[in-house]
C-alpha cells in the first residue's frame, strides 16, 4: 500500500516524498486510516517498524483538516515518551513530516536548561513531545497549559510503565481535553499495558502487527557462554577477529557501563558511554560521534534503548542480559530495522542462564550458542553441586564412609559446657 493512496494534504504528501517514503509498513497500513478517522488505538509493533509515522501522519493530517491559530503555551497535540533521546528523535522526525506546513514541533526533556524550552512554549507550539518529568516541571512554572490538547500519544508506553512513569502520565492526561483522541503505542504488551489502555482509551481498536513480544525476523541471535570476569577480554577478541565496527553495547547498570568503557580505553578502542549520569550534551555528542563513525563502540544502559536510531547498525551486543526479558526485544530493536539484517550478540555467564531461559520463552525459540575456544565456562561449580547431592542422598559409598567418619569424630570430640546466661 502506497502513501499516495491516502489522499493526504499536499504539504504532507510533499514532505513524505522528500523523506523518501513511498510504500507503507504493516503498522502504518493498519493504523493510519483508523487514527485519521479519530479512533483511539492500542498498537503493539516491533521497534523499527515505522511506528512514528503511524501516529504522526494521521495527527498532522487531522490538524491540517481543521487548521487553528497557534496559541502561546497551549499545544494541540502532546506526545509522551520515556527518554531524552527518543523525544529528540521524534521531534526531528515529525518536524520533517511537517516541514512544508505551518505546524510547529518542539521537544522537552531534562538534562538541558529550561529557558530555551520555555521561550518556545511562550511563542506557541502546535505539537509538544516530552518526557513526563520535564513536562510536569514546565507546568509547575506555568509555561504550558494542556487543556487545549486534542491529540495524545503514549509512545513506548510499556517502557514508561517499566520506568515508573505511570502516575506522572495519568496526572498529565487529566489536564488534557476530555474529548481528546488517544493513541497508545508499544513494542511489547503485558497485563499492565492492557490495564493502562482500558483506563485512558475510549472504545479503542487493538492493532497487533507482529507476534506479541517478538523480535524482528531480520535479526540473527547468538549467545556466547563466558565467565563474568572475562567478558571484556572476549569482547575485545571478537572485535579484532571479526573487524566489527559501530557496535552498540548494552549494560544493565551505569557502573557496568563505566567499567567497560575504562577497559576498552585501556585497550586503545575508541568508545563512549551514554547513560543517565551524563549531561544531555555529552550524550548527544557521543551519539553523533558514533553515527559519524568516530567511535567504534557506544555503550548504553536501558535508558537509551528506545531512543537510538542509527541507520545500518549491524551489531548490538548485550554485555549483560537485561533483568526484564521484554527489554531484550527493545535493545536488539536497534538493529535489523526496516527490513535490513542485523546481529544480536549476548554474553551470558552462569549466573545469567535463568535470565536467558526467560528470554527464550518470551521469544518462543532457543538462541544459538557459540563456544569460543579459550573462553569455555568451567563446570566445576555444577560438579560440586552434584557431589553435594550425592553426599546428602547417600548415593556414593565413599561419601557415606565420610559421613560415618565425621560422625565418629563428632562423638569423640569433648563437649563444651554452655556458659549460664547473665541475669543482667
Amino acid at each position: 500500500m502506497q502513501f499516495s493512496s491516502l489522499d493526504l494534504a499536499p504539504d504532507l504528501q510533499r514532505a513524505l516524498v522528500a523523506c523518501g517514503y513511498s510504500a507503507m509498513t504493516p503498522v502504518q497500513a493498519q493504523a493510519i486510516v483508523p487514527a485519521r478517522r479519530g479512533k483511539d488505538l492500542q498498537v503493539t509493533a516491533q521497534t523499527g517498524t515505522g511506528k512514528t509515522a503511524a501516529f504522526a501522519i494521521p495527527i498532522l493530517q487531522r490538524m491540517l483538516d481543521k487548521p487553528k491559530a497557534t496559541v502561546a503555551q497551549r499545544p494541540r497535540a502532546l506526545i509522551l515518551t520515556p527518554t531524552r533521546e527518543l523525544a529528540e528523535q521524534l521531534a526531528n522526525t515529525i518536524a520533517a513530516y511537517a516541514q512544508f506546513s505551518p505546524i510547529s514541533v518542539t521537544a522537552l526533556y531534562g538534562g538541558v536548561k529550561m529557558g530555551g524550552q520555555a521561550n518556545k512554549l511562550n511563542a506557541g507550539v502546535d505539537i509538544v513531545i516530552s518526557t513526563p518529568g520535564r513536562l510536569l516541571e514546565h507546568m509547575a512554572l506555568g509555561n504550558v497549559i494542556l487543556s487545549d490538547v486534542e491529540f495524545v500519544v503514549l509512545d513506548e508506553a510499556d517502557r514508561m510503565l517499566d520506568m515508573g512513569f505511570i502516575t506522572d502520565v495519568l496526572n498529565l492526561l487529566q489536564q488534557t481535553g476530555q474529548t481528546r483522541q488517544t493513541l497508545l503505542f508499544s513494542a511489547t504488551t503485558s497485563p499492565a499495558v492492557n490495564e493502562l489502555s482500558h483506563k485512558i482509551l475510549k472504545n479503542h481498536q487493538q492493532i497487533r502487527v507482529a507476534k506479541v513480544n517478538s523480535a524482528a525476523d531480520t535479526v540473527n541471535h547468538v549467545v556466547y557462554p563466558v565467565e563474568e570476569g572475562r567478558k571484556i577480554e572476549l569482547f575485545e577478541q571478537l572485535l579484532a577477529e571479526n573487524n566489527w565496527f559501530q557496535v552498540l553495547v548494552f549494560t544493565s547498570t551505569k557502573e557496568q557501563a563505566d567499567r567497560l568503557l575504562a577497559g576498552l580505553q585501556q585497550r586503545k578502542i575508541d568508545a563512549a558511554v551514554c547513560h543517565g549520569d551524563k549531561s544531555q550534551g555529552a550524550r548527544r555528542r557521543a551519539i553523533a560521534d558514533f553515527k559519524s563513525a568516530k567511535l567504534q563502540v557506544l555503550i548504553a544502559t536501558e535508558v537509551a534503548a528506545r531512543g537510538l536510531d542509527i541507520q545500518g547498525l549491524d551489531y548490538v551486543v548485550n554485555f549483560n542480559l537485561p533483568y526484564l526479558p521484554e527489554d531484550y526485544v527493545h535493545r536488539i530493536g536497534r538493529t535489523g530495522r526496516a527490513g535490513a539484517s542485523g546481529n544480536a550478540i549476548s554474553f551470558v555467564s552462569r549466573e545469567e542462564e535463568q535470565t536467558l531461559q526467560r528470554i527464550q520463552r518470551l521469544m518462543g525459540s532457543d538462541v544459538k550458542r557459540v563456544i569460543k575456544p579459550g573462553f569455555e565456562v568451567s563446570n566445576r561449580e555444577s560438579l560440586l553441586k552434584n557431589n553435594a547431592r550425592k553426599v546428602l542422598s547417600g548415593r556414593s559409598n565413599k561419601s557415606t564412609e565420610t559421613q560415618i567418619e565425621l560422625s565418629n569424630t563428632a562423638k569423640t570430640k569433648p563437649k563444651v559446657k554452655a556458659k549460664p546466661r547473665s541475669s543482667k
